[in-house]
């Protein structure tokens, strides 16, 4: 009989609970459609309180349907404040390249990872249609009508939530892979930090209105929040505004723009691996000279004569042109500017090997005896050249993927001439057992 009983208490607590969530959903509706009467009503919507209070319903009924779920929470806590709110059904998605649980409810579908927590809140039945502009345009009232600014600190307050709300769904839109959605999310992102009183510029989410449209292939779109980024001074993380507005002139056939845009960012950005692969690729594709993108790095060297990564940079440049013996020169030299440099005796090393296993390969097809002898002369030349270069990398390296990557050319190197000393040998012996 116990047993029974406490059954039945579980019983009466899941549905206690389930009729709870369903009370708020239409709380929240009722509540919005009262503070919505009352703004309709010509001798009310004069005051700052009836839009505030109208505002506030909105964003009420807008968070109503996650109920008790928030982001970050476990599948325990989840089944512990929401039993009574059973799935509709269960399966496993791909979202952001991770599989995750997705749980289907009446109103929302919850998205857990493999560790058991809640990662998107996906509402499919929202209290009110678009809740979150409506709250927007709600404050903006407000705040005209508060002429002596005795809510300011509210209504700030408040769009600076709803700019986070915005944005957050932005991201969800972003990893279940709506693309356009998130766009359109981030733009109101950027509306709602725009609105007076907190009049704010958003440049984050004006960033990545411009990202999602420019990866859902929207060009003209992406190009205004892009220009918009440039105006307000909004680079992107190493000049990366330049290189996307770079690849949209391109796409759109400017290639003149484009040029233009790539130029302006090296110049701030002379770093920029993006920026120097687009410049790199229009001038070997336009057939221009090339010489005028190097005169883009001699300028920035001489700005800059102790920046090593300049140098390097260079170096870059030349090798993918086929400038190999330049290509050499520039690492070189940023290896001399700053010795500790360890990207310089990267470059020299990885260059050397690359031109030894290229000579290697017209070696293998040579039929002529006193050829094949040459090519091989060289090939062991190369081959040796990398090593020191490599060495000095391997010692000052602190990163372990990258120290592994460089004892792995060294082994190979040292392997081919193990049989000339025995410090090759040893040689051989340190690298092939480094990280076993």
């Amino acid at each position: 009989m116990k047993k029974i009983l406490t059954i039945l208490a579980i019983a009466a607590s899941v549905a206690a609970t389930a009729q709870a969530q369903n009370k708020e959903v239409a709380a929240a509706k009722a509540a919005v459609e009262k503070a919505q009467a009352a703004v309709e009503n010509a001798k009310q919507n004069t005051k700052t309180a009836t839009w505030l209070k109208y505002a506030e319903s909105l964003v009420k009924a807008f968070d109503a349907p996650a109920g008790n779920a928030w982001v970050g929470m476990s599948t325990q806590e989840l089944q512990v404040l929401t039993s009574g709110e059973r799935p509709l059904g269960e399966s496993q998605v791909e979202v952001g390249g991770q599989t995750m649980v997705k749980r289907e409810y009446a109103n929302k579908n919850l998205y857990f990872d493999q560790a058991g927590t809640l990662r998107v809140i996906e509402v499919t039945k929202p209290v009110v249609e678009d809740a979150l502009d409506k709250a927007v345009e709600a404050y903006a009232k407000a705040a005209e009508l508060d002429a002596k600014g005795q809510k300011t600190k509210d209504i700030v307050n408040a769009l600076e939530n709803i700019n986070e709300k915005y944005t957050e769904e932005a991201y969800n839109a972003y990893n279940l892979g709506d693309l356009k959605k998130s766009s359109v999310l981030f733009e109101k992102a950027v509306a709602a930090a725009a609105t007076a009183p907190l009049s704010k510029v958003d440049t984050n989410s004006i960033y990545n209105a411009g990202l999602t449209a420019w990866h859902s292939f929207d060009f003209e779109r992406a190009k205004g929040f892009f220009e918009k980024c440039l105006s307000y001074g909004y680079y992107g993380t190493g000049g990366e505004t330049y290189a996307k507005l770079a690849d949209i002139a391109d796409r759109l056939g400017d290639k003149e723009a484009s040029k233009n845009y790539l130029t302006a960012g090296s110049q701030k950005f002379p770093e920029s691996q993006s920026l120097l692969i687009g410049l790199i690729n229009y001038y070997i594709n336009s057939g221009e000279d090339t010489a005028a993108l190097f005169d883009l790095f001699a300028e920035a060297q001489k700005n800059e004569p102790e920046n090593a990564s300049l140098f390097y940079v260079e170096g870059n440049a030349r090798k993918k042109l086929g400038q190999n013996e330049e290509a050499l020169a520039a690492y070189e030299k940023a290896t001399t500017v700053n010795p500790n440099y360890e990207w310089g005796y990267i470059g020299k090393g990885i260059l050397l090997y690359d031109m030894a296993a290229e000579v290697a390969d017209k070696a293998s097809t040579e039929m002529n005896d006193a050829k094949y002898m040459a090519l091989m002369g060289e090939f062991e030349n190369y081959l040796k050249g990398c090593i020191a270069p490599f060495e000095k990398a391997f010692e000052l390296i602190k990163d372990d993927e990258i120290k592994t990557s460089i004892a792995e050319y060294l082994k190979n190197a040292c392997f081919r001439f193990r049989s000339e000393s025995a410090e090759f040998q040893e040689k051989y012996d340190k690298y092939n057992s480094f990280g076993k």
